[in-house]
Order: C-alpha cells, then sequence, then structure tokens
C-alpha cells in the first residue's frame, strides 16, 4: 500500500503529519513523492484566507488524481476540515475521508480500516524534516482573546504535554541523531499555566538542555504578554538555548494592540522588547505584524514603519489582515481596501530589507558557527543556518566547499545581502557528534516562502 501525504500549513501541522505517518507506516505503508500511489492523505491549514485556498485548491487537484487511477482513496485532515468539515462532506462528495485535528490516533485507525491494513498502530512519530533537526510540540490549543484569530476555534482549548514526555520524546529524537529541537506552540510561554498552574516554561528549557545530543533549542510563539523574567534568563543562562525567540507582536499601535485584545500596551511592549536585548547577548528577535487591520489609519500604519525602520526586529514576517469569520474582527465595519493593504505590506518589506542590509553587512569578517542543512543541485552550493535562523522561514549561510550535511561548522562570513550570508569554511565543530540514520518519510510538503 502506497501513500503520498501532503502537508500544507505551519509546523504543528508537520508534526500532526509525523504521528499520522508512524502510525501508518507500522501498518505497513510505504510513502511516495510521486502520484503513483493507492491513497492520498492532504493534511490542511484553515488559518487565512490564502491557506484555505491552497487547501482546497490542492484537493481539488487530488479529486482528479483520484479519477485518474482505480479504487484510490482520498483522505483530508487539519484545520481546514477542523473548520469545515460539513461543508466539504458536501461540495466535494469524492473525498473518502474527512477528520479534523484533534485526535490523531482515531484518524489512523480510521484510515487504516479503510484501506484494510492488517495492523492499525500507533507508533513512534516519523519525522518529515531532514534528520537533524526536528519539531517539538509543547502544547495544543489556545485560549487568548485577539479579535483576529480563529485559532481556538480550530484547535481547541489550550493544553500542555507533560515535561516527562517531552523529555522523553528529545531523547528519543536526539538518539535517532537530532541535534536541533524547535519547540512550538499557539503560546510556548503559556506552557505550563493549565496542567501545573504556573509557568513551566523556564524548567522544560533546564530540563530539555541536558539532553545529550541536543546543541540548539529553538524557541518559537512566544506571546509578549506571558514572557516573564524567568523565560528570559533560561534563555541567556542555558548554553543549548538559542538566543533566539520568535516573538510575534503583530502592531506597535497602542490603539490598534487594544482594538486586536493584544493585553498588552504600546509601551509594555517597547519595554519587554529593550528588556530582553539587554539580558540575552547577541538576541535575534523574528516577528510577525498584520498590516490593514480594521481601522488602521495612515498615522498607525507609519508609527508601526517607523518602528521596523529603526532596526528593532531581526526577522519579520508581514501579513495583510484576512477576514476570517466567527471572529470579532470580521464584523468590524472600517476595513482597509485591498490595495492600500499590498501596498503597507510593501513598504513595510522594503524597510525591513534596508534594516537586514545593514545588519548583515556588520557580519562580514565574523567567524560564525553554523549547521548546515542541504547541497542545492542547482546553484552547486551547500545551505547552512546560524543560530539566529530557524528552518524554512530565515535566511541561510551559503557555503561552496564540500560539507556534511547535518553537521556543524566554523566559518567565516565574506559577503552578505538583504536575504543570505555568503561564508567560507574554517574547520568543522567537532563539539556535536555526526547525525544519525532515522529514516525520513518521503512527503510533499507545502510551506510558507522566507520572511525577510
Amino acid at each position: 500500500m502506497k501513500i503520498k501525504l501532503i502537508t500544507l500549513g505551519c509546523p504543528k501541522n508537520v508534526v500532526d503529519s509525523e504521528v499520522v505517518a508512524g502510525g501508518l507506516q507500522n501498518a505497513g505503508v510505504l510513502f511516495t513523492h510521486d502520484d503513483n500511489a493507492d491513497a492520498m492523505i492532504i493534511n490542511t491549514c484553515g488559518f487565512i484566507d490564502s491557506a484555505k485556498e491552497e487547501s482546497i485548491e490542492t484537493i481539488l487537484e487530488a479529486v482528479e488524481w483520484k479519477k485518474q487511477g482505480r479504487d484510490r482513496k482520498l483522505f483530508v485532515m487539519g484545520c481546514l476540515t477542523e473548520r469545515y468539515g460539513a461543508e466539504l462532506r458536501k461540495e466535494i462528495p469524492e473525498i473518502d475521508g474527512i477528520f479534523g485535528n484533534r485526535h490523531l490516533e482515531r484518524i489512523v485507525k480510521e484510515i487504516a480500516q479503510q484501506l484494510d491494513l492488517r495492523r492499525e498502530l500507533i507508533g513512534e512519530r516519523q519525522l518529515l524534516t531532514p534528520k537533524h533537526y526536528a519539531y517539538l510540540k509543547i502544547s495544543e490549543g489556545c485560549e487568548h482573546p485577539c479579535t483576529f484569530c480563529a485559532i481556538p476555534s480550530i484547535r481547541g482549548r489550550f493544553r500542555s504535554q507533560p515535561i516527562e514526555h517531552l523529555v522523553a520524546e528529545a531523547r528519543r529524537l536526539a538518539g535517532q541523531g537530532v541535534k536541533e529541537l524547535i519547540l512550538i506552540a499557539q503560546d510556548t510561554t503559556q506552557y505550563g499555566l493549565d496542567r501545573y498552574g504556573e509557568q513551566r516554561l523556564p524548567e522544560l528549557l533546564r530540563q530539555l538542555n541536558r539532553v545529550d545530543g541536543i546543541e540548539w533549542i529553538r524557541l518559537m510563539y512566544a506571546y509578549p504578554y506571558h514572557m516573564t523574567d524567568d523565560i528570559i534568563d533560561a534563555i541567556a543562562g542555558l548554553e543549548r538555548v538559542c538566543h533566539y525567540v520568535d516573538m510575534p507582536v503583530q502592531h506597535v499601535s497602542n490603539r490598534l494592540l487594544k482594538r486586536m485584545a493584544r493585553r498588552v500596551t504600546a509601551k509594555q511592549q517597547h519595554a519587554l522588547i529593550r528588556k530582553m536585548r539587554d539580558r540575552i547577548a547577541d538576541l535575534v528577535l523574528r516577528t510577525s505584524v498584520i498590516v490593514g487591520f480594521p481601522g488602521e489609519t495612515e498615522d498607525d500604519f507609519r508609527e508601526l514603519l517607523d518602528y521596523v525602520s529603526e532596526g528593532h526586529f531581526d526577522r519579520l514576517g508581514v501579513f495583510t489582515y484576512s477576514a476570517e469569520e466567527g471572529t470579532p474582527a470580521a464584523r468590524y465595519p472600517d476595513a482597509v481596501p485591498e490595495d492600500v493593504m499590498r501596498q503597507r505590506q510593501d513598504e513595510l518589506i522594503q524597510a525591513q530589507d534596508d534594516v537586514m542590509e545593514d545588519k548583515n553587512a556588520r557580519l562580514i569578517g565574523q567567524e560564525m558557527r553554523v549547521l548546515v542543512d542541504e547541497f542545492d543541485s542547482e546553484l552547486q552550493v551547500y545551505r547552512a543556518r546560524t543560530e539566529g535562523d530557524c528552518p524554512e522561514i530565515d535566511q541561510e549561510v551559503l557555503l561552496t566547499r564540500p560539507c556534511r550535511i547535518g553537521a556543524f561548522y566554523r566559518v567565516r562570513i565574506t559577503g552578505a545581502t538583504a536575504h543570505e550570508l555568503q561564508g567560507k569554511i574554517l574547520e568543522k565543530d567537532n563539539q556535536a557528534r555526526d547525525p544519525g540514520t532515522n529514516m525520513m518519510i518521503p512527503v510533499a510538503f507545502a510551506g510558507g516562502a522566507k520572511d525577510v
């Protein structure tokens, strides 16, 4: 039985696909990249309009694929189906199974039954990422009141995983050769409040820091409201925790922050960023912002543009507002025209490009530690990353000398643009062991483009 697995959307969906892939592989499935498959599983995204459109287009293409073969099966899961399952059943009856995103074991069992597999075992997740890094989902769901976001209705209430389970998973991944753990959740900084009655992210970071084989621990999706001194101190003081924080701020206009129900003021947000930079040496701060939120005036936008131009962010994702049904903001009457949103997005991207060109130019001549991700056969270069760069979304260091995928090297930065660095290998970093031999399941993965 051959299955093609397509994953759309964010890293949280990647982890869900890894769990499903692990269960089905134990049931005797062979995963394939090509369309010569007996079944297809699409893990959808339903967060914003563009993601929903991509998911629908992928499903419709799969329907045509199904018609071209005999007895082919099509299964759809994920955020889009969690949100619009009834509508999909009615409009696209060719789908053989529609599942949400909250009961992965049931998804595996029902797919196994429909495919008449002899076994249906929930096994270890099978990585869809390169063997040297993996996502670690530390919690599920969200309970924040952000007026623009539909995630709470899609993913459900906030639920933290037990520390002991996460540490055991980290040890298993390290034993397979994983060197970088990327911590993900809807809000990583809230971790532990539901399960332990207090924030336990610092303790989790301390325990993960002691896992042999893990070299980098990267923190994503940190919510400003829950960023405490204890978390900042843990990032600053633990040697394997990257001096990198992904902290979406969404805007810097006090009026819009209030209208978005972000629970922080502009003054508090600015003070937090200053504190983080004071206490975390060489901090690389990634953020994302929304332009065109209902009621955003030219003055609101100029405030955001000026703040970005001042260089407060090292990495930036710029999104235009998407009105999501069922959210409070979708009912706001003062919408910003689409062309105005696009213009503001372009201006912000250009401003951040100017910032990055200056920041990167200052790195020329410096020595840095990098992790090699892949070989680009078209450009004949190796693509590597610094501690300040997350895979799939941040910039890369291009290397021309042959090197080992998944290994660390010391390099000297020899050139720079606003979007990438060039480096010369000085030596292999022997502090870390070579990658292990865990197998990567062939999948089709559609992720977002790199931000600036």
